[in-house]
């Protein structure tokens, strides 16, 4: 029972990783309607930032801080400057851009911080030593930097919630994303909303590769990678237009995973069943969960007049 609750523990830490990710999928997908391939290599391109502002004396944090406002800003201009002329085009276009902006930021990563390629040191916010633990019952431990990383998340996730749900900006972002020529004639600044999407969308992702990267206590090339694709499965299986659902989304998985990963099957003594055969079990589930609901656990049915 112990274990148990301890691969749970270890999960949930992982999962609001996962969760992080997603919600910048849903700021996005909310108030625009499109999918941002290139989010983790976005947030991974920022985190070297991080790291290269860091290694120039600033304390961590302030250097997070600086990467989330460059990001904030690259992610305005990237939406103005490729995402806007591509989306007057076609859909698939914006497909197209962002997928390239995958390649293009991870290749410039490679290009601009040496050492990127096997990896370079990264800190975390949180006491990380062996002894800063919460000690439970039955042995089980529940680390200070997990800990962390899960209140980040409840709190960016509550700050998306107020922003979605109680101003002004959050319903434009709505109307813009259910229908922007009429969120146009009724006066919702359109340009603006799609371009603080985006904005926001970075921002987030950079927190959440940080926060990657301070789990790993380093940052390379393949950092994102594994975990874009399973915040995407996240995103998916919460409903690309709900927060809630992409943390809820996000959180199962990592329980998923931690427990298929590490939990020892009585059937089979003390195998264990690797990562790879965890995420295709996790992609399994949310195949089900969609058959049945293709909007997501969270999301919302749209209806439309004909």
């Amino acid at each position: 029972m112990g274990h148990l609750l301890q691969y749970i523990l270890n999960g949930l830490a992982r999962g609001s990783i996962y969760s992080l990710i997603a919600l910048g999928l849903v700021v996005i997908y909310r108030g625009t309607g499109h999918l941002n391939f290139a989010q983790g290599e976005m947030a991974l391109f920022a985190t070297f930032g991080a790291w290269w502002i860091n290694d120039h004396g600033f304390p961590l944090w302030i250097s997070i801080l600086l990467a989330a406002l460059g990001a904030f800003v690259g992610g305005g201009l990237i939406e103005y400057s490729l995402i806007r002329p591509a989306a007057k085009k076609s859909p698939f276009a914006v497909v197209v851009i962002t997928i390239g902006l995958f390649q293009a930021f991870n290749s410039l990563s490679g290009l601009l911080f040496k050492g990127a390629a096997t990896g370079l040191p990264f800190g975390t916010l949180f006491p990380d030593a062996p002894s800063d633990f919460f000690r439970l019952p039955g042995g089980v431990i529940w680390r200070y930097e997990n800990i962390g990383v899960l209140v980040t998340v409840v709190i960016i996730t509550v700050l998306l919630f107020v922003l979605f749900q109680k101003t002004k900006i959050g319903l434009a972002m709505r109307m813009v994303a259910n229908n922007a020529d009429s969120a146009k004639l009724a006066g919702v600044p359109t340009n603006k909303v799609l371009m603080l999407s985006w904005a926001l969308s970075a921002a987030i992702g950079t927190i959440g590769g940080c926060l990657v990267a301070g789990i790993n206590a380093n940052v390379s090339l393949g950092t994102m990678f594994g975990v874009f694709l399973l915040a995407s499965a996240a995103a998916t299986l919460g409903g690309l237009d709900s927060p809630i659902g992409a943390v809820v989304g996000g959180l199962s998985l990592g329980v998923v995973e931690s427990l298929v990963t590490n939990y020892p099957n009585d059937w089979w003594g003390s195998t264990y069943i690797g990562a790879d055969t965890a995420i295709a079990v996790a992609f399994v589930i949310i195949l089900v969960v969609l058959l049945v609901k293709p909007s997501g656990l969270f999301g919302s049915t749209r209806v439309e007049r004909v």
